[in-house]
């Protein structure tokens, strides 16, 4: 029996850039941003060396565990592809020697070689490269090659200095590199929509920094919870997430006690735009980011966004606008958020819905609402009272005022 099967014997990772690829003389801000993120996200792992090129990164693994470091990575936005690979001289003995080696460690039984060369001065052709590596795994009996679904897949890329020998293609998150497109204010509700809203926008390079609106004793500690959970999983994306508590108790019930059943929900969600803009400005965050699907209920309809967006200034992003929720339902899924989103502690919109909501609101009757009571000093209560909480993968959190 062969000792060195299942052996690992990658000492490289190499990531492949994704859309940023497309970037003309900001290139290299992008890629730089990029190796920020995955040092952020692999800081445990401190052996690891980068080393970056015009279209590719090769990270050096130094014994580290490489199915570890390839979990992280696929976290991190900006990246199409990577592949565990080992990194040789280029010449025929090292690949042929590296290509068996890969074969000895797995446990598949067929095989296919893909070669290429962007050295054209390397003394084999792509076929012949094929042809010499393929006959070496073939010596050993266990193997068949199989080019239409071979079970391992060995690439090879031939480069001026040296060869890199890979094997299967994982995907990765895709987008631009979280930061290189400033920083926006997220309005995380505990649902099912607005976590997938985060994640799209950390997926086109904006970083986030998260609201939630509580209000105790209506509102559960266990819907909190929820929150800073959801916050947890949007982390892996961002490396760290700063969510604000907002205490909107007396806020709400004065638009109750003011204001016009009908137009409770309009009326909050005026309110909570407010507030989140007036946040936005003290963490210099450039937009307002919620997870809105139009349509989907009363406050949502374009009559409602356009009287509820009309308080603030700054731009209101909806990246799930245009989603049916089914389509909400299978991004969340997919980013691991659905099931506590669905978890049954209720936040403060849900609690409080009216039996009627207003579908087609106007800004005339809500300024007359508002003018019952003084809002604008409950609002700023809202801000100067607001918790935070540092949200980490891995729940390491931590408490302080706002300043």
């Amino acid at each position: 029996m062969n000792t060195e099967l299942n052996k690992p014997v990658y000492d490289h990772i190499l990531v492949r850039y994704g859309e940023l690829t497309t970037k003309g003389k900001n290139r290299k801000d992008f890629i730089n941003r990029l190796v920020h993120n995955m040092r952020n996200a692999l800081r445990e792992f401190d052996r690891l060396e980068y080393e970056k090129t015009h279209d590719r990164l090769y990270i050096h693994l130094h014994e580290s565990d490489h199915e570890a470091v390839c979990e992280r990575i696929r976290h991190v936005f900006g990246i199409r592809s990577f592949s565990l690979a080992m990194k040789v001289p280029s010449t025929i003995e090292d690949i042929r020697a590296a290509c068996l080696q890969i074969a000895n460690a797995s446990d598949k039984e067929t095989f296919k070689v893909a070669a290429r060369r962007s050295d054209k001065q390397f003394s084999y052709i792509s076929d012949e490269i094929n042809r010499i590596v393929a006959g070496d795994i073939l010596k050993t009996d266990r193997w068949k090659v199989d080019v239409k679904n071979p079970q391992l897949k060995i690439t090879i890329e031939v480069h001026q200095g040296f060869a890199c020998i890979m094997t299967d293609v994982m995907l990765g998150a895709g987008g631009y590199p979280v930061g290189i497109g400033g920083k926006a204010m997220v309005m995380l509700s505990g649902g099912i929509d607005s976590p997938v809203a985060a994640y799209l926008t950390m997926k086109r390079g904006i970083a986030i920094e998260c609201i939630h609106y509580a209000s105790p004793p209506y509102t559960s500690q266990r819907a909190q919870e929820k929150v800073e959970e959801l916050a947890r999983l949007l982390a892996h994306y961002q490396g760290h997430i700063t969510l604000h508590i907002v205490p909107f108790t007396d806020l709400q019930l004065a638009i109750y006690e003011h204001g016009d059943e009908s137009y409770a929900i309009t009326l909050m969600r005026r309110m909570m735009y407010r507030i989140a803009a007036k946040l936005a400005q003290k963490q210099h965050a450039l937009a307002i980011v919620n997870g809105e699907s139009i349509g989907q209920v009363a406050s949502q309809t374009l009559e409602s966004m356009n009287v509820i967006n009309s308080v603030v200034t700054m731009p209101v992003i909806r990246p799930v606008a245009a989603l049916d929720k089914l389509e909400i339902i299978e991004i969340a899924k997919q980013i691991d958020t659905y099931e506590t989103s669905i978890q049954p502690f209720e936040d403060c919109c849900t609690i409080f819905t009216p039996k009627n909501p207003v579908t087609k609101p106007t800004a005339v009757k809500c300024e007359k609402l508002e003018s019952r009571f003084d809002w604008e000093k409950l609002v700023d209560a809202c801000v100067e009272n607001t918790k935070v909480v540092q949200i980490y993968p891995a729940k390491q959190l931590e408490e302080a005022d706002l300043f």
